[in-house]
């Protein structure tokens, strides 16, 4: 493994080379000092990387999601009437991931998400256009949110058929 560093000069990205900043509380033709190059209108970048010859090991994963659209996941604690298992998420083992497994139809979090919700984040090109899916400020105050495993089966039979 290799590292390398680069090392260069720049226009200031803060005050565009200036040497001075114009924010929010300065009017009427007043600046002040940049403080991104202290007035030089100049910044000095540095990058250190090393060579990538492969995807590296991450101790501790069990399971990979293809995405989170924001719902906390964990198997709780002992007791505390959860009874969730690894897969309560869907996910692939953090094995298959490895070995470069896809995620398929049924990988996803279908027991937290409707297929709107996942696919808006995981692939919006599969995002379900649906008349019956309408904007209510929350894909969990979707009517429908109740019943998504219904939203689910829909959403199965319209991908089996591609």
């Amino acid at each position: 493994m290799s590292k390398h560093t680069i090392e260069y000069d720049c226009y200031c990205s803060d005050c565009g080379g200036s040497g001075l900043y114009v924010g929010f509380a300065e009017h009427d033709g007043f600046a002040v000092v940049c403080h991104g190059c202290a007035g030089t209108g100049k910044q000095h970048k540095k990058y250190t990387y090393e060579d990538f010859d492969g995807r590296r090991e991450k101790k501790g994963i069990k399971r990979v999601l293809e995405t989170n659209p924001g719902i906390g996941v964990g198997l709780g604690k002992p007791g505390d009437g959860k009874n969730l298992t690894i897969e309560s998420f869907g996910g692939l083992s953090y094995e298959d991931w490895k070995n470069g497994k896809p995620f398929v139809l049924g990988t996803e979090m279908r027991a937290y998400s409707c297929p709107c919700w996942w696919y808006q984040c995981a692939d919006y090109d599969k995002k379900p256009d649906w008349k019956e899916c309408i904007f209510c400020g929350s894909f969990s105050g979707c009517e429908h949110f109740k019943n998504k495993h219904k939203c689910w089966e829909k959403f199965d039979k319209e991908h089996k058929r591609k």
